[in-house]
């Protein structure tokens, strides 16, 4: 089985692009060290500001799915409620 990529764009409520920088930048670091993931890089797009996108590779589905159940992502996703306006989450997989 070949690894899973994600590509996660994120984009802000108007006025809240620093808040939300600094929430998914926090989220960088720990996410590494979480099983599985071979990649996890956090992007601004240099035409709005507002969207971030995250680049990411695990080892397996499971691997992702395990990180998005993980006690750390759920309370991020919650503490974001009021600052991200959208996300659109795409899971690739290599053909």
């Amino acid at each position: 089985m070949s690894q899973v990529v994600v590509v996660a764009i994120i984009t802000a409520k108007s006025g809240a692009e620093a808040a939300m920088a600094a929430e998914l930048a926090a989220q960088v670091a720990p996410t590494r060290q979480e099983p599985g993931c071979l990649r996890y890089d956090l992007h601004r797009d240099t035409a709005n500001p507002a969207t971030m996108v995250f680049l990411e590779a695990w080892a397996t589905r499971e691997d992702l799915k395990a990180h998005a159940n993980t006690p750390r992502f759920l309370a991020a996703r919650e503490r974001q409620k009021d600052i991200v306006a959208a996300r659109d989450i795409k899971v690739l997989e290599q053909v």
